[in-house]
């Protein structure tokens, strides 16, 4: 078997000295166009793949940002991903990211990944009630707040304006003539799911309606299944709703596939508006009307904010618009 090309090697067949071949490798220094070329084309010649190691020893860089998500499975984080990586990857870095937890059960085993990881950055997704210990693991390390953010929090953030984004979703369902509005709201330990309680509330009271407690169900998680349980328990209240507000497009989705099972017909019997426009929302029958959330503006923005980080500047805090998206369900 042949051994892997050296950058020692690189730097033979391309006439320059190993330090020109890192420069054009990271992109530390300028290089001639000519000196480029001869570079890259002894790179292609002799299929040599740095290795990322011995540059994190040499460099103190990675070229690795880790991306903290608290729910592989929700198409939400996808689409946040997928925006934030066409950046990174623009610029040079690999975008990892890391299903990690901070509950306080597995909070000693994730801190412990994070301080012995090798990434340059990161851009958090999850709820963290106390961010100290994560930043403490973190050493020092470039941080952005992505959707969730503390409010008292200095670190840079992008997020969307949650309470404005559910009144305005509450309010186009009054202006259908919905007047019994449920909510199906997940763990409010997220900035997200509380704000978006408040901008239901606000927009019901703002219309001389009071909220009724059992119009509003909370479940553990994001999951259709969760939605769908709530859908029954929203049909078994003695009045129940005309209309139905849920926090999430899956939980909204899962609630449409609850009332069929028991029989009611969306949007007839009962409207549905979920919150996110994630892909499904759109090839679901019936289509999903929805709160859209600009997601893979909010990963781009997350890692721009993270870059200049670690060119040394200071971004400030990004609210995205949103905006609704009008389809069959409501």
């Amino acid at each position: 078997m042949a051994s892997k090309a050296s950058i020692e090697a690189v730097a033979r067949e391309a006439g320059v000295s190993i330090a020109t071949v890192s420069r054009v490798l990271n992109g530390t220094k300028p290089v001639s166009a000519a000196t480029r070329q001869r570079v890259e084309a002894a790179v292609k010649a002799l299929d040599y793949r740095a290795n990322p190691f011995g540059r994190t020893l040499s460099t103190g860089e990675s070229r690795i940002l880790l991306m903290l998500m608290p729910d592989f499975a929700n198409p939400f984080y996808a689409e946040i991903v997928r925006g934030a990586a066409t950046v990174t990857r623009r610029a040079g870095y690999t975008l990892l990211p890391a299903g990690w937890e901070a509950s306080s059960g597995t909070l000693d085993t994730s801190l412990q990944m994070l301080a012995g990881s090798l990434s340059d950055g990161v851009i958090n997704l999850m709820h963290m009630p106390d961010q100290k210990p994560w930043e403490e693991a973190a050493n020092g390390k470039p941080w952005v707040n992505c959707s969730e953010f503390l409010p008292s929090d200095k670190k840079p953030y992008v997020s969307v304006d949650h309470r404005q984004a559910a009144m305005d979703a509450v309010q186009y369902l009054l202006n259908k003539g919905h007047r019994r509005i449920g909510f199906i709201t997940t763990d409010e330990r997220f900035l997200y799911a509380r704000q978006r309680r408040e901008g239901y509330e606000a927009a019901l009271k703002r219309a001389g309606i009071a909220p009724a407690s059992e119009l509003i169900c909370a479940t553990g998680d994001n999951s259709y299944g969760a939605g769908s349980q709530a859908a029954a328990t929203l049909l078994a209240v003695v009045a129940p709703p005309d209309a139905v507000f849920a926090v999430s497009d899956t939980l909204a989705i899962g609630a449409i596939k609850g009332f069929r099972k028991a029989g009611r017909s969306v949007p007839q019997d009962v409207a549905v508006m979920g919150f996110d426009n994630v892909p499904i929302a759109d090839i679901f029958e019936p289509g999903l009307t929805t709160v859209a959330q600009p997601m893979t503006e909010l990963g781009a923005a997350a890692a721009e904010m993270l870059l200049a980080l670690l060119n040394g500047e200071r971004p400030a805090p990004r609210i995205l618009p949103h905006r609704l998206v009008l389809r069959q369900s409501a």
